[in-house]
């Protein structure tokens, strides 16, 4: 008796690990389809890019630069005309996903001083990961939309397949 009340208690233990298990992977935050067609592969969620070479970030989620001007920090929807020859597809970006890294900024200039001139990363816009294909910038997001992913073949919405859209919001 105590061994068959040993093994129920071990089978719901179990369960109850694996529903929380998924649980935690749900909440899990994917920001694939905010990232520039710019940015490095490999990376589901991201905040930040640390550029070195030119010692600015961009902020993923609110699509914005950020660098220093005069000693303060500015944001902005492009990089002013003095990094007009970096060129943001080849200059190497790293993923930072801290609090406002730009508040530690020395920290992440010393760390990574030595990704400056390199120009080895495979950025999103010539990946062949489908993932990367709900990017409308992407040069196959033609191809993913109306693939059992929630539009129409005109790229519109068709609820008959789910109730979110591709960002995970209740329509």
């Amino acid at each position: 008796m105590k061994k068959s009340m040993l093994l129920v208690a071990l089978l719901i233990s179990g369960l109850l690990f694996e529903t929380a298990d998924a649980q935690i992977r749900a909440r899990v935050n994917v920001n694939i389809g905010l990232q520039p067609v710019w940015g490095p592969t490999g990376y589901d969620q991201v905040e930040y890019y640390y550029m070195p070479d030119i010692d600015a970030y961009y902020w993923v989620p609110r699509h914005q630069y950020i660098y220093l001007e005069r000693g303060q920090w500015m944001f902005a929807a492009s990089l002013p005309p003095r990094y007009h020859d970096f060129d943001i597809y080849s200059g190497y970006k790293v993923v930072v996903n801290d609090y406002k890294p730009y508040r530690h900024a020395d920290m992440y200039r010393n760390k990574y001083s030595g990704y400056r001139g390199r120009h080895d990363q495979e950025i999103i816009r010539n990946s062949h990961d489908e993932r990367y294909f709900e990017i409308k910038d992407h040069p196959e997001h033609d191809k993913w939309r109306g693939r059992g992913n929630g539009h129409d073949n005109r790229g519109n919405h068709d609820n008959r397949n789910n109730n979110r859209d591709r960002h995970g919001d209740k329509q």
